[in-house]
């Protein structure tokens, strides 16, 4: 999975005009599912357009460590493991899961249930995330799972088998612990169930089922959802086809939906209904976007080609419950607003301040030094438009998102852009800057 490798700080001059269909990566959340899930199978699995960005490859050669054997050709990766149950015994040194809060998340559901130790840890930006969301429903599984006193990693795992079912109901709304429950449920003894008042999305639910699992979803009357595995399941071996990542489309949508003379096409573009929201908050906003699906494979996830024309934007309100599924597009969406007529308003987003950066007080703190009216007010941020955005030199602070988000403000603004922390692209897409580069051109 060789990848581009870029320099800390990049130079954006604004675009004349934005045409093209920029390359997009597989998806990231999908890529990390189909190789901890093929981890767990026993057989040959093949995984064909995975992300090659960082966080992947972190989880890649965690599950080599576990035991799979992955072997790359061209675009498919080859997977062969043992099953659940020969796991390797990754001894006392730590796993490292580098950036990736998902690889350690995920990785924490599957340890809960080994017969082993084992620690996982991570760079400076992952131990400072929170944990605790993970490790308490874990524990009440009968896992042994110590974070730091402050509630990060690393997390010291010593396993139970079998792990007992429980009935759970997360303090966060997180596809991630939702998935680490499911991944120990799959070794507990009874029916472990996960009830979401908000419900998140259902990657890992549609791909145990591509996989023989047995997962049901069934709504608990008041808009949420419970989620329900049984233990005791096998993970058969599967072939994955990953579409292309929707938190990356976001960026090329928010560009052609802003700049005055654009027509941008993203082919196979993932549109899971948790993954969408982007996508359909642009369109509230009155982005021109059309949408072609392709037929959805058994198991599989819904898929689209999408256009995205220049538009006359307006504002929006977003509510808590709908930033759910637009968490990570949420800088790029902050943008939009500033091309938009009237106060947006994004609410609830005390999320985005554990993320690879403090993204709320990064998201103001860029945007502002674009030209930009941004504030915010407690975890709500309010963006008043249209404004006129001038280049500035601005810190991504490491964080892939802000970084992408203040590289599509620099086609848009007056002037040349200059961002440091450009290198944090490779987190989620490598091939950005070179796209970057094409569709201005």
């Amino acid at each position: 999975m060789a990848t581009a490798t870029w320099a800390d700080s990049v130079e954006v001059p604004r675009a004349a005009r934005l045409h093209g269909t920029p390359a997009l990566p597989g998806d990231k959340s999908i890529s990390h599912r189909a190789l901890l899930l093929a981890l767990l199978a026993r057989g040959h699995s093949r995984i064909t357009g995975a992300s090659r960005g960082d966080d992947v490859r972190t989880t890649r050669a965690l599950t080599e460590r576990l035991g799979a054997r992955v072997r790359e050709r061209i675009d498919t990766l080859e997977i062969d493991a043992e099953g659940v149950d020969s796991l390797d015994d990754p001894g006392p040194s730590p796993i490292d899961c580098r950036n990736s809060g998902t690889t350690m998340r995920l990785t924490a559901g599957i340890l809960a249930g080994q017969p082993f130790p084992a620690v996982l840890d991570g760079d400076e930006s992952l131990r400072t995330r929170p944990m605790r969301r993970v490790v308490e429903p874990l524990r009440a599984m009968g896992a042994d799972v110590s974070p730091t006193d402050a509630g990060t990693p690393p997390l010291r795992i010593r396993g139970r088998r079998p792990l007992r079912a429980i009935d759970w109901s997360p303090t966060v709304a997180s596809a991630q612990v939702k998935s680490a429950i499911l991944l120990a449920g799959l070794r507990a003894d009874g029916t472990t169930r996960v009830h979401e008042p908000v419900p998140t999305r259902d990657h890992t639910e549609r791909m145990l089922r591509a996989r023989g699992v047995d997962v049901r979803v069934t709504g608990d009357g008041a808009g949420g959802s419970i989620v329900e595995i049984g233990g005791g399941q096998v993970v058969a071996p599967h072939d994955e086809l990953v579409p292309g990542d929707g938190s990356a489309a976001a960026f090329w949508l928010v560009a052609g939906a802003c700049h005055p003379d654009a027509r941008i096409d993203l082919t196979r573009v993932g549109v899971n209904p948790g993954r969408r929201g982007a996508l359909d908050i642009l369109r509230e906003m009155g982005a021109t976007i059309s949408e072609r699906p392709h037929p959805i494979p058994d198991g599989g996830e819904p898929i689209a080609d999408l256009r995205v024309m220049s538009s006359e934007l307006r504002a929006v309100d977003v509510d808590a419950r709908r930033a759910v599924d637009a968490i990570d597009e949420i800088p790029v969406l902050c943008l939009a607003a500033t091309q938009a007529r009237g106060v947006s308003v994004f609410r609830g987003l005390g999320e985005l301040r554990v993320k690879e950066s403090d993204r709320l007080a990064g998201i103001v703190e860029g945007l502002t030094a674009f030209g930009a009216r941004v504030a915010l007010d407690g975890d709500d941020v309010r963006v008043t438009g249209p404004t006129a955005l001038a280049g500035v030199t601005v810190d991504g602070h490491g964080d892939h998102r802000l970084v992408m988000t203040f590289a599509i403000a620099g086609l848009l603004a007056s002037g040349i852009t200059t961002i440091s922390g450009a290198a944090s692209v490779a987190i989620s897409d490598p091939g950005f800057l070179i796209e970057l580069e094409r569709i201005r051109a």
